[in-house]
C-alpha cells in the first residue's frame, strides 16, 4: 500500500488543471496533466506530507562511476528538492528526489505495504515549486481518490515520476521494483537487485518550463544510463555509469525508459540476453540482442556474463538528439570483474532486435472478447491528429477542466455529455472488452512513433506496430505501446474491471503538454461504491482548495 492522496489529482483520475483566480493564462498549462498537485505549504498531517523547508540548493558531485542505485523503500521519505546537477558535464539546476539524478530506487516485495512520505521542498521560483507522483504502472484499484493502495497481485518493474506539467523533464523520475519471492523465472539468475536496474533517460540542455511555445523544440543533448552521460558538446571526459558483472554469473537486467522524448535502441555489446517482462508482465523467454524501448516502458533482460573478461559498451541510441556512439556518447560500460578501469574498445555486434508481435505473456494468455475483429463490447477508433500547434484524438486538444473528473462523477455527473474536457471523455461500461484502435496516418511524422500509455490496467496489445495481422491467441500484455508508422493500426484490448476516471496520454511528455490524452470514465455510476473515501479523511476534501489559494508566487515557475 502506498499511503497518501496524491493520486485523488493524478493517476489519470484527472484532476488535471485546476483554476486560480489571479493566476495569468500563460501560466494554467504549467499547472497540471492529469497529476496530484501539492505546494510547499500544504500540510497533510497523516500520511502524506508536504511542508516548508528553504535549504538552499546544493551541488550533487559525480563522484564514483559505479552506478548501481541505491534502493530505498516500502518505508521511506522522498524529499523534493531543487539541486544542481552534472549528469553530462554541464551545471544545471533540476526538480529532484533526494537532489540526485534519477531518484532513488525505491523497492519492495509483493505484498508489501508501502509507504512513502513525500515531503516538497522545493524553493527556486523559476521552475514550478508543486509537485505530484505518479507511481506509473500500478493499478490503484478500489481507491481511485487517493495514493493509497495495495498492490497484492503485481510485481515487476514500474517507476515513478511528476506528473505535473512537464516537470519530469526537469529530473523528478526514478525506477520502482517490487519483486516476486516467488518469481517463476528465478532459476534463470543469480542476481538481480539494485546494481541491476538500468534506467535510460534524455538530458535537455536547459532549464524545463513547460511553457506551450517549448512543446515543439525541445531536444536532447545527452542520453544518460543510470544518471550519467557524455553529450556530443560537452567534455570528452565525462563520467559513464559503470555496471559490474562477475564472469560466470547470470544478471536479471532491469531496463527503464525515463525518458521524456526519445525511444532508445539498447545494446551490449558480445551479449545477447533473455527477455523475460514487460511493463510488469511476465512473458514467455525469448532471447534477442537489442530492443526498441520507448518512453515509459520497461523491459527485465537476463545476461550472461559469459565472455572474456574486459569492458564491453552499453548502447542506447536515441530516436532524437544526438545519435551514434562517437567519443562515448548514448553509451555505458559493462566491466567484468578484474578488467582494466577503461573505455571498452568493442564494436557492436548487435543484430536480432526484439520484435514486439514476439512477445508472449506467461500467464493468462489471450486477449479479451472473440477472436475477431469486432469481437468486443466496445470498439473505439482514435484518430490521432495535430493542428494549430496542438495534438488532437478524434479531433479534440485535451484541454483540462476547472473541476477534475473525479469530482465531477462523484458530483453526480456519469454521461460523457456531462462530464469535462468536453469531446475528451469517454465513458465506458463494468466488465465489458474495450478495444482501441490508434490511427496515427497525421501525426506519426510529427515527432513520432508515439507511445500511448493506459492508467489502472494492463492491456493486450493485438495489433503491434509494423504488423498487419491480428493476434488473439497470445498478444503481448504492456501499459504502454507505441503507435507506430502511418501505415499502421495499432489496436489493444483490455477488460473495465477498475472503476473511475483513467487517463490514456502520449508519453512524449511535450505531446501532453500539447493536449495528446483522453480520459475513460469506467462504470461512472459505481464510482463513489468502487472507491469509498474512509471517514476521517478531512484533508482529502481540502486539496482543490487549498491548491486553488496558492498565489503566483507560491506556485512558482514564473
Amino acid at each position: 500500500m502506498i499511503h497518501g492522496f496524491g493520486h485523488l489529482l493524478r493517476l489519470g483520475h484527472v484532476f488535471p488543471h485546476l483554476s486560480f483566480p489571479g493566476i495569468k493564462p500563460k501560466d494554467l498549462p504549467r499547472i497540471l496533466h492529469p497529476p496530484s498537485i501539492f505546494h510547499w505549504n500544504f500540510h497533510l498531517i497523516l500520511v502524506l506530507l508536504f511542508h516548508s523547508m528553504l535549504t538552499p540548493a546544493f551541488l550533487v558531485l559525480l563522484g564514483t562511476i559505479n552506478t548501481a542505485l541505491a534502493a530505498i523503500g516500502p518505508i521511506t521519505e522522498l524529499h523534493i528538492v531543487n539541486s544542481f546537477i552534472q549528469p553530462d558535464g554541464f551545471n544545471r539546476s533540476g526538480v529532484l528526489a533526494e537532489g540526485v539524478f534519477p531518484g532513488p530506487l525505491i523497492t519492495g516485495s509483493k505484498g508489501d505495504n508501502f509507504q512513502i512520505n513525500v515531503i516538497d521542498e522545493l524553493t527556486n521560483s523559476t521552475m514550478l515549486k508543486s509537485t505530484s507522483i505518479h507511481w506509473h504502472g500500478l493499478f490503484q484499484k478500489t481507491t481511485n481518490w487517493a495514493d493509497g493502495f495495495n498492490v497484492p497481485n503485481q510485481a515487476g518493474t514500474f517507476w515513478y515520476h511528476s506528473h505535473l506539467s512537464t516537470q519530469y523533464c526537469d529530473g523528478l523520475r526514478g525506477a520502482l521494483v517490487v519483486y516476486d519471492p516467488q518469481d517463476p523465472y528465478a532459476s534463470l539468475y543469480d542476481v538481480d537487485d539494485d546494481s541491476t536496474v538500468i534506467t535510460l533517460a534524455d538530458c535537455p540542455l536547459d532549464i524545463m518550463r513547460a511553457h506551450p511555445s517549448q512543446v515543439s523544440i525541445r531536444r536532447p543533448d545527452a542520453t544518460l544510463i543510470n544518471g550519467l552521460g557524455r553529450s556530443a558538446s560537452g567534455p570528452a571526459n565525462a563520467p559513464l555509469a559503470v555496471i559490474n558483472v562477475i564472469q560466470g554469473k547470470r544478471y536479471r537486467f532491469r531496463l527503464v525508459a525515463i525518458s521524456c522524448d526519445p525511444n532508445f535502441v539498447f545494446s551490449i555489446d558480445g551479449h545477447s540476453f533473455t527477455v523475460i517482462e514487460a511493463d510488469g508482465v511476465n512473458h514467455q523467454p525469448i532471447v534477442a540482442d537489442s530492443v526498441q524501448i520507448f518512453a515509459g516502458q520497461r523491459y527485465s533482460l537476463i545476461l550472461s556474463a559469459n565472455q572474456s573478461v574486459s569492458n564491453y559498451w552499453v548502447r542506447a541510441n536515441p530516436s532524437t538528439g544526438s545519435t551514434g556512439f562517437a567519443g562515448g556518447i548514448n553509451s555505458a560500460i559493462l566491466r567484468y570483474q578484474g578488467a582494466t578501469v577503461a573505455d571498452p574498445t568493442t564494436t557492436s555486434t548487435a543484430k536480432n532486435q526484439l520484435k514486439e508481435t514476439s512477445l508472449a505473456p506467461r500467464e493468462n494468455p489471450g486477449a479479451p472478447g472473440s477472436p475477431t475483429p469486432n469481437g468486443v463490447d466496445v470498439d473505439l477508433s482514435l484518430v490521432l491528429g495535430f493542428s494549430g500547434g496542438k495534438f488532437t484524438i478524434n479531433g479534440v486538444t485535451f484541454v483540462p477542466p476547472t473541476v477534475p473528473v473525479l469530482l465531477q462523477i462523484l458530483s453526480g455527473a456519469t454521461l460523457a455529455t456531462e462530464l469535462l474536457p468536453s469531446g475528451s471523455v469517454y465513458t465506458l461500461p463494468l466488465n465489458s472488452t474495450i478495444q482501441l484502435s490508434f490511427n496515427a496516418a497525421a501525426v506519426a511524422a510529427i515527432g513520432g512513433p508515439h507511445p500511448f500509455h493506459l492508467h489502472g490496467h494492463t492491456f493486450d496489445v493485438i495489433r503491434s506496430a509494423g504488423s498487419s495481422t491480428n493476434n488473439y491467441v497470445n498478444p503481448p500484455r504492456r501499459d504502454v505501446v507505441s503507435t507506430g508508422a502511418a501505415s499502421d493500426n495499432v489496436t489493444i484490448r483490455f477488460r473495465t474491471d477498475n472503476p473511475g476516471p483513467w487517463f490514456l496520454h502520449c508519453h512524449i511528455d511535450w505531446h501532453l503538454e500539447a493536449g495528446f490524452a483522453i480520459v475513460f470514465a469506467e462504470d461512472a455510476s459505481e464510482v463513489a461504491l468502487a472507491n469509498p473515501v474512509p471517514d476521517g479523511v478531512a484533508a482529502w476534501s481540502q486539496l482543490c482548495p487549498t491548491y486553488n489559494n496558492l498565489t503566483a508566487i507560491q506556485l512558482g515557475g514564473q
